[in-house]
């Protein structure tokens, strides 16, 4: 895996992830630039199989000021993922039979420099599970804090 362009950190948060994969993304030309140069957010970006098919719904892309307006893609459209026809079955019947979600995790080049998205079949955390979560976090926060003006 590249260096990481973008994460959604919400996405940590909200859901508990179950498995990962890793998707192309049809990108227009001046999307690529603008990613590469970090103008790109998955906040509340979710993938929907469609006719057997996977595209990516809510990513935003800034445009680039240098990109002429009349040829800039539209900042949110809908962006066709490409996956294997065995990964999409997979997914497509954990997602029928067992409802979990899938969501973009972050966004990164790969060392062919092919934009890459890495997925996730997720699971949605109750809010006891998030404040949980949270307290774990602050504790291991404070482990380390302690650990390090120990020594």
């Amino acid at each position: 895996m590249g260096e990481t362009i973008a994460r959604n950190k919400k996405a940590y948060h909200d859901y508990e992830i179950l498995e990962k994969y890793e998707a192309g993304i049809e990108l227009k030309g001046s999307e690529v630039k603008a990613i590469r140069l970090g103008r790109v957010n998955l906040k509340d970006s979710f993938v929907k199989i469609i006719k057997g098919e996977a595209f990516l719904f809510g990513m935003h892309v800034s445009h680039m000021s240098s990109v002429n307006m009349h040829f800039a893609p539209d900042e949110r459209r809908d962006r066709k993922l490409l996956l294997h026809k065995r990964e999409l079955q997979k997914l497509e019947a954990k997602v029928k039979k067992d409802g979990l979600s899938i969501v973009a995790l972050s966004i990164y080049f790969n060392s062919k420099n092919f934009a890459k998205l890495q997925i996730a079949l997720v699971k949605g955390k109750a809010l006891h599970d998030k404040r949980e979560a949270l307290k774990e976090k602050d504790a291991k926060r404070e482990t380390a804090r302690a650990m390090k003006d120990y020594r």
